[in-house]
């Protein structure tokens, strides 16, 4: 599979990054989001769900475990499993009814949701390095590549 290493020197370019992928994207899809506590995966999200058509302010779900825009003809899920004790807590919740025709699923600590989450299209990894941060998407689908592809032809253009 596809994937991208970028380097991100501040916030700004990771808010950034959020912003050209939601150029690229339409539901549905789901993207996996792995990294240390406060690595950006929330700052990520940010400027994704942002760039789609949200005003607001766009928080970490870590206390409600998922947190719901409705943007145009896009339902977003921003959902953090951080706090998540047992996978099945995300049966009580309705976890499947959540990916539908209609969502994109951002998904932050999905290993805690092992076996009950659908596969991702990309899975994005944010680590530190230094006073940045590097990111890598992985394309685990069609789509994904699609994406990753389309993603890495605009940077190549600039």
């Amino acid at each position: 599979m596809q994937s991208i290493t970028l380097d991100l020197k501040d916030e700004q370019a990771t808010v950034s990054l959020g912003n050209k992928l939601s150029a690229l994207i339409t539901p549905p899809l789901t993207l996996y989001l792995s990294g240390d506590l406060g690595a950006g995966k929330t700052t990520f999200s940010r400027g994704l769900i942002q760039s789609l058509g949200h005003d607001g302010a766009v928080k970490s779900p870590t206390y409600t475990l998922v947190e719901p825009y409705e943007i145009a003809d896009i339902d977003v899920f921003h959902f953090d499993l951080y706090r998540l004790y047992d996978p099945e807590e995300l049966e009580f919740m309705g976890i499947r009814d959540y990916f539908t025709e209609r969502s994109l699923c951002i998904v932050e600590w999905p290993d805690r949701g092992h076996g009950l989450l659908p596969q991702a299209d990309i899975h994005i990894y944010i680590k530190y390095v230094n006073t940045g941060r590097q990111i890598e998407l992985q394309a685990l689908s069609t789509k994904g590549e699609e994406i990753l592809a389309c993603l890495n032809n605009n940077d190549n253009k600039q």
